[in-house]
């Protein structure tokens, strides 16, 4: 390990980094909802950064939700949603809103399927 690697600093500095301060998204996005990347988003990813290239790479020919790219990413939730929703509005990311739920015990229904989802990760 090189120096400064026990810092905790550098686990809050770079999410900072990373959204260049930002810590609102553009769009609000659902957890749950799931992103593909776009046929552009595959042309384009090589140019973005690595944490976005990394996204692209993860939900290229696979649906993922926001709640799973953070978990693959590593990413702090909140990073994950700034970087997607940017992603989204610069046409690298297709997003697919989930269905809304008609009731109560359908939203916990799908809540409890997305948390079973992210302990098998």
């Amino acid at each position: 390990m090189g120096p400064g690697a026990n810092d905790p600093r550098g686990e809050l500095v770079r999410p900072y980094a990373v959204t260049r301060g930002r810590t609102e998204p553009r769009s609000d996005i659902a957890l749950e909802a799931v992103l593909l990347t776009t046929p552009g988003g595959r042309q384009e990813a090589r140019f973005v950064g690595h944490d976005k290239q990394r996204i692209a790479g993860l939900c290229d020919n696979r649906a993922l939700s926001l709640a799973e790219i953070a978990a693959y990413t590593r990413l702090p939730l909140g990073v994950a949603r700034v970087l997607v929703a940017d992603m989204v509005g610069d046409g690298l990311l297709a997003l697919h809103e989930p269905a809304l739920a008609h009731g109560y015990q359908d939203r916990m229904d799908l809540l409890e399927r997305v948390l079973s989802g992210l302990r098998r990760l």
